[in-house]
């Protein structure tokens, strides 16, 4: 049972009924070819130009993002680096949020994270706190060095899971002038703890040894067993947060044929390195601005308002939306607060 607990919490609480789903040999998960056409969750801007770029990490793993850059810019501009839900890709949330801040005049870039979508990396589908918040600093790089950027304004927004990377990227990067964290997850925190730190050392140790010992048989075999994505069909008794999952990943609203939540999910052992591995513990040295956003009615809405009690500094911000559920910050441009961000940004990247 609580192995089947730490496979939801890698894969943002989707596999609760799922378990172990899949294997795939080491052909089956080559990086797919770079799409050439818009394959996106939602529809494109007349407003922005858009454009497939790539650039390596510190790892040396080859990111792919799609650049959104305000029509008839001119000069260097403000940018803003955008990354998640855990577990998607950058067609569906991220590129939304990248999309509508350049139409309000940021150069935006959505990525995919290492070892998922079109970015590099192998064995496929793994997910890793250092590399992860890595990602996040490569961004930056590949930001800082654009004709059309200014090196001195550049912030990220984090999503879901990538909330909390983007703080522990804030806390380590000091090129982050501003940091959004939105309908946060700390991964390193429900992996090791369960929802709502329900689970105790016992039960930890269970987890381990039972994700070690899918290690072995990885190894034996040479396959990478895989978690399971979003549970379809939803059981009946499927809790309300799985059934906004379902919801988003599942149906036309947000399914994408390379998000992990939408198909087969992450690699089963990925939980690993977040239980040993805390994140946020620098969370009180950042000294940038940083806006944290939840929905009232999210399940999640614990990790950003926790986090956001780390922080010191009277340019921190906790804003919570009535009535919000942790997916409506995925994809509901009338529920995100744009204009918020947009003046959150401005304010603090000039």
């Amino acid at each position: 049972m609580y192995y089947k607990i730490i496979i939801i919490t890698a894969v943002a609480a989707t596999t609760l009924f799922a378990g172990l789903a899949n294997e795939k040999t080491e052909n089956e998960m080559k990086v797919p070819a770079l799409t050439t056409v818009w394959d996106k969750t939602f529809p494109q801007s007349d407003k922005t130009a858009h454009m497939k770029v790539q650039f390596t990490n510190r790892f040396g793993i080859t990111l792919t993002g799609d650049l959104y850059t305000p029509k008839n810019a001119e000069g260097r501009l403000p940018a803003i680096a955008v990354c998640g839900p855990f577990g998607a890709v950058k067609e569906q949330s991220s590129g939304l949020y990248a999309q509508t801040m350049a139409e309000r005049g940021f150069i935006a870039l959505a990525f995919d994270p290492s070892f998922t979508g079109e970015s590099g990396g192998q064995p496929r589908y793994v997910a890793s706190p250092d590399i992860n918040t890595e990602d996040f600093s490569a961004a930056v790089d590949y930001l800082s060095i654009q004709d059309n950027v200014d090196p001195e304004r550049i912030g990220i927004i984090g999503i879901c899971g990538w909330g909390g990377l983007a703080l522990n990227a804030a806390a380590i990067d000091t090129r982050i002038r501003a940091t959004v964290a939105s309908t946060m997850y700390d991964m390193s925190r429900v992996n090791a703890n369960g929802y709502n730190d329900s689970m105790d050392a016992d039960a930890r140790y269970e987890l381990r040894r039972q994700l070690n010992e899918q290690r072995t048989s990885d190894a034996r075999t040479g396959t990478y067993a895989l978690s399971g994505g979003v549970v379809d069909p939803l059981p009946d008794d499927a809790p309300q947060f799985i059934r906004d999952y379902h919801a988003y990943y599942k149906t036309a609203r947000g399914y994408h044929e390379r998000s992990l939540n939408s198909n087969d999910g992450w690699n089963a052992t990925s939980p690993l390195s977040f239980i040993n591995t805390q994140q946020l513990s620098y969370a009180a040295e950042i000294r940038n601005p940083v806006l944290i956003v939840h929905g009232e009615k999210a399940h999640s809405r614990y990790f950003g308002e926790d986090a956001f009690q780390k922080l010191t500094g009277d340019n921190k911000e906790l804003l919570v939306i009535s009535g919000a559920s942790h997916t409506d910050l995925y994809d509901r441009t009338d529920i995100i607060p744009f204009d918020k961000l947009e003046s959150f940004f401005t304010q603090n990247l000039k």
